[in-house]
């Protein structure tokens, strides 16, 4: 059964079912705005799903305050248990837009489908840029203007009629915290430059010294708490 109601009422609806499981963040994008590169699903899986709708969680201030040249176990456990609870939530929402006769594809917050370029079925951060959650800072990451890179995100594709959202003019200034931390130096001036490979080592090499199965670090993620 399909609802009647209109795009603006749906994405009110989704978005009090977001904030009651706890998400910070969210945002509706227009899928065809991403870049197909971004996105590593066939394109007859989602050519009827033209929203995507972005969620993000807001990290502990108080556990990335731990963080001093390396990442935490306690990091650790809370960066696993946000990605549990952000696709619970993202479950939630397409549960909810499937009862109202609509399709939905939730997308797993971390799960890399290629390994080789560290990529998911889509990039999570190239979605809240369309959907307005922020920039993409010079560490790579989304920035978002409340918040700076301390959260964390997921993705639901669906059919359901949404109001879409606009992507944000603003970028990271003359904020430049990232770049004086990262133990890689694989952060440069402009946000292209990014070193991937060097930041891919530093993952390993954290990985391996502190037993941790995900390739984490944190440090640029505590430096950006999103410009002053």
């Amino acid at each position: 059964m399909h609802s009647m109601r209109n795009p603006a009422e749906n994405v009110e609806e989704i978005k009090t079912l977001c904030r009651q499981w706890g998400g910070s963040l969210f945002g509706v994008a227009d899928l065809s705005l991403v870049k197909k590169e971004d996105i590593l699903l066939p394109s007859s899986a989602i050519d009827h799903l033209p929203f995507a709708v972005s969620v993000g969680y807001h990290l502990s201030d108080s556990i990335l305050e731990g963080i001093e040249d390396a990442p935490t176990p306690h990091y650790f456990h809370h960066y696993q248990r946000v990605n549990i609870l952000l696709d619970t939530i993202s479950l939630n929402v397409s549960s909810a837009i499937q009862e109202k006769g609509y399709r939905a594809m939730p997308i797993a917050a971390s799960q890399i489908v290629d390994w080789k370029s560290q990529k998911g079925h889509l990039s999570h951060k190239h979605i809240a840029l369309a959907a307005g959650l922020g920039w993409i800072g010079r560490n790579n990451l989304l920035v978002n203007e409340k918040f700076g890179s301390r959260i964390r995100l997921v993705t639901v594709l669906t059919d359901l009629p949404l109001e879409i959202d606009s992507p944000s003019a603003k970028d990271c200034g003359s904020c430049r915290a990232c770049i004086k931390v990262c133990p890689a130096e694989a952060i440069k001036e402009r946000p292209e430059d990014f070193d991937h490979l060097r930041c891919y080592e530093q993952l390993k090499v954290f990985s391996k010294a502190l037993h941790f199965s995900h390739h984490i670090c944190g440090i640029c993620v505590k430096a950006c708490k999103g410009p002053k």
